[in-house]
């Protein structure tokens, strides 16, 4: 058991230093307990179970994986596009009264629905919902409805250069990430109010400036972060219905048009910033800047060295990545398709892994979050106003002080990771097929980015169970 445990913890050290240059609302207990789990054993079995998969998928035959990811019509989608827009107009209400509660209501970020609304409801509950539900982002994005009743299908004065691709996005993603880790105070209210108006009215102008389509595809980071994510639920509403296995249509058609390559580095970058997250507050991470984890300073004296394992996180994860797929190339004889073709296209197989990554990491925040969400919608001013006639509420954490159910919640999480894992070889293996033209050279091709997905499992699994000090 100790030769296990030594040889986990040597391959994160490694992985971890590769990869590095919200408010916490979990309870402390639920990482006592996790500490007495045996997570070096789940660990090796959730590593074991995606290089399984991968052998697996190896020996399919070549028609099955076809179709595994062949989607079953079910009719044609009504036009609700009108309908649409009012959903939108109404969402954007509601922005503007969660500002005005941002910027009047009560100081506590556990008392004050924007916070609770942003990092709750809208970061954690909404873009899970996105990745199992579809694109429910389509009907209460805030942005389009304003933008059709005020320039309807009016040109735009300027165009959003094509070189440019999915760039803007990118540097946005990065941008708030960093707000959200390094900032001292990014669930204060009143601070986080003027960050979302601005980035609101900054959204607005994008729009109006290079049109909504040209916007909100590649320069607004979250309706496409958003859309990216639908693209995993099983059921597709357009352009017809039709319901297949989960990241079926996240799977590019071989007659549809080549991925951009900034589309890839943006997958890259939301698992890369997701990771991230996840590693800046444990001890590892904390050791390697010189904090004492038990001794925090506070958040104001770590914004350099956040902000700079951020982007050092982004551009490892973008290098490590393209190794792989160049490594696979050199193992092929014959042709082989452009790199920076291949890159773009099997990044996407990493969407499933970021999308499981982040309801997972966020998981114990949300059963907690979810509370305080309630809370303050029923007092919203913390006035003793009860608009939901609950009664006397009270906010619990009491799941994260039993061994049992912090089991049962790690387990979760742990299966969470997984099971993204084993769809992203999956769909990576799918799109090798159809990139190198054969089941056996796709086999070749994907030997070095199997590599990659075991040793991410184990970073993943790693993350969720290491001791943390901020």
């Amino acid at each position: 058991m100790w030769m296990l445990r030594s040889f986990v913890n040597r391959s994160v050290v490694t992985l971890a230093g590769i990869t590095a240059p919200g408010a916490a609302l979990a309870h402390p207990a639920q990482g006592g307990f996790v500490l007495l789990l045996p997570t070096d054993i789940y660990i090796a079995a959730g590593c074991a179970a995606v290089g399984l998969s991968v052998l697996i998928v190896a020996l399919m035959p070549a028609g099955a994986l076809a179709r595994l990811f062949a989607p079953r019509a079910l009719g044609h989608a009504p036009d609700l596009a009108t309908a649409r827009a009012l959903t939108s107009l109404l969402s954007l209400a509601l922005l503007a009264a969660l500002l005005w509660v941002g910027f009047i209501g009560p100081r506590d970020p556990l008392s004050n629905l924007l916070p609770l609304t942003i990092w709750t409801l809208w970061w954690i509950a909404l873009f899970t919902l996105q990745g199992v539900l579809g694109d429910l982002w389509a009907w209460i994005n805030p942005w389009r409805g304003l933008h059709g009743l005020v320039w309807g299908d009016a040109p735009p004065p300027l165009r959003l250069p094509k070189a440019l691709g999915c760039a803007p996005a990118i540097i946005g993603f990065v941008a708030i990430t960093g707000f959200a880790l390094a900032d001292p105070a990014p669930d204060d209210p009143a601070r986080l109010a003027a960050f979302v108006m601005g980035y609101a009215m900054f959204t607005f102008a994008g729009m109006a400036l290079f049109g909504a389509h040209a916007w909100l595809g590649r320069a607004e980071c979250f309706t496409l972060l958003l859309r990216l994510f639908a693209s995993l639920a099983p059921l597709q509403t357009r352009p017809n219905l039709a319901i297949g296995l989960p990241g079926w249509a996240a799977i590019p058609d071989r007659t549809a048009e080549k991925v951009p390559l900034s589309l890839g580095v943006f997958v890259i970058v939301l698992l890369a910033s997701g990771s991230f997250d996840g590693l800046h507050k444990t001890f590892f991470w904390l050791a390697q800047i010189g904090v004492n984890p038990l001794e925090f300073p506070g958040r104001s004296a770590v914004v350099w060295s956040t902000t700079l394992g951020l982007l050092g996180a982004n551009v490892a994860l973008a290098l490590a990545f393209a190794g792989c797929i160049a490594l696979g190339h050199l193992a092929l004889r014959g042709p082989a398709p452009r790199l920076r073709d291949a890159i773009a296209q099997l990044a996407l197989s990493l969407l499933p892994i970021a999308f499981a990554y982040h309801v997972a990491h966020f998981l114990t925040a949300f059963l907690v979050g979810v509370q305080y969400s309630v809370a303050a919608i029923t007092d919203p001013l913390a006035s003793g106003a009860d608009l939901l006639n609950l009664g006397q509420f009270y906010v619990t954490t009491g799941f994260f002080n039993t061994q049992g159910s912090v089991r049962a919640i790690w387990l979760t999480q742990a299966g969470l990771i997984v099971a993204g894992h084993i769809l992203g070889v999956l769909m990576a293996h799918r799109m090798a097929t159809q990139i190198y033209g054969g089941h056996r050279r796709a086999a070749i091709a994907q030997s070095p980015l199997a590599v990659f997905m075991v040793l991410y499992t184990l970073l993943g699994l790693w993350l969720l169970a290491a001791p943390r000090g901020a």
